[in-house]
């Protein structure tokens, strides 16, 4: 198989932790909101192993934030995605949808309100900035939107609360899952919250001041030797085993919340406006016509560059394997796939053909763990 790089310009930024992760021996980088994100460490499933077991520390500056601040900052933040944030609270993190017009995923940031009228859209792969502005125009809103120089590092695994215990004492062990506050390192304060991209528990820590962070990124390193402390990212294992949806593989504009199982994160019955809420409850009423399941195939190996079409036993096209891979858990390939009405079903059988190879398979739900 041939090895290709990406070769860095100013459309794909390096970040301020770029040079340590190059010399802690990164083996393959991915573009992310046009900049450098980390996507192994040599083994992939040496990685999972790791993470499952220990604590890793990962260069996530990719995950860009969109600061709207101002007097109507709650009106646009909420006109953007269709969970209720009415009775949102300063110092929580709100996981959130965003849709268009038609109820198409813009993209599902997780959103920091720091104030009654300054917030944080933490997104996934896509330009929130420009849609934000779009409506921020559109409606007049007297609001202020720009990128803050924010880089995330997030200390994610079973021993990063041991981890950042030592660092920041025991205050930061108390917070609460998708909580954040201030802490001090250096002179600086930084914001951190109980959160992260995989299911192995851990924080995020929301650099503002470089300086700063790269003392901390490497106190990180010296401080969790104890804890077998290594560079990391996020784990294509860990996330599809753990049900975490990625933008832009899983889920994109053609898919609407309804359809990716994230019915919780969607408030109809209230009285808050949203982009594409009539368009959803038209969905609602009529049913969906397809949905994003998991499934279970009983092969050793896969790469899913594209979509993989799934077919049944008459050799129709009943839906698409959209991310997949081997795991260690269940020594078969599982994956994300979007299946049609009506074969979204637990147990529906389907065929798949692997490096020319035909594969059997099942549907399952999500999470798998």
């Amino acid at each position: 198989m041939k090895i290709y790089s990406i070769a860095k310009s100013r459309r794909i930024r390096s970040t301020p932790y770029t040079s340590r992760i190059e010399k802690q021996g990164v083996t393959a980088y991915t573009s992310y909101n046009h900049m450098l994100l980390p996507a192994a460490f040599g083994s992939l499933e040496e990685s999972y192993h790791h993470l499952k077991e220990n604590v890793q520390v990962w260069d996530v500056a990719g995950e860009r934030q969109v600061e709207i601040s101002g007097k109507d900052s709650a009106k646009l933040v909420q006109l953007m995605t269709c969970r209720d944030l009415s009775k949102s609270k300063v110092g929580r993190c709100y996981y959130c949808p965003i849709i268009d017009d038609n109820a198409g995923l813009i993209n599902d940031p997780v959103i920091l309100k720091l104030d009654e009228q300054r917030w944080w859209v933490s997104i996934a792969d896509s330009d929130v900035i420009l849609f934000a502005k779009g409506l921020a125009i559109g409606n007049k809103f007297d609001v202020k939107i720009f990128e803050p120089d924010v880089n995330i590092i997030a200390v994610q695994g079973p021993k990063s609360f041991k981890l950042m215990e030592k660092i920041f004492g025991k205050k930061i062990t108390e917070m609460k899952f998708f909580g954040f506050d201030y802490f001090e390192f250096t002179g600086a304060k930084h914001l951190i919250a109980k959160s992260g991209w995989s299911k192995q528990g851990g924080y995020e820590i929301y650099v503002e001041s470089t300086k700063s962070g790269l003392a901390l990124y490497d106190k990180l390193f010296e401080v969790g030797k104890e804890f077998d402390v290594k560079p990391g990212c996020p784990n294509l294992i860990e996330r599809i085993e753990s049900g975490l949806l990625s933008y832009g593989n899983d889920i994109d504009n053609n898919d609407n919340p309804l359809e990716c199982g994230l019915d919780k994160y969607v408030n109809l019955d209230t009285n808050v406006n949203f982009l594409g809420k009539e368009k959803l409850k038209e969905v609602k009423k009529n049913g969906i016509i397809k949905k994003l399941m998991g499934v279970i195939i009983d092969a050793k190996e896969i790469n899913v560059s594209k979509s993989i079409d799934l077919i049944n036993e008459k050799n129709l096209k009943i839906g698409e394997l959209r991310s997949g891979v081997y795991s260690p858990h269940f020594k078969k390939v599982i994956g994300i796939a979007m299946f049609n009405k009506p074969h979204f079903v637990i147990s529906q059988t389907f065929k798949i053909s692997i490096n020319d190879s035909i594969f059997e398979g099942k549907v399952c739900d999500l999470p798998f763990i």
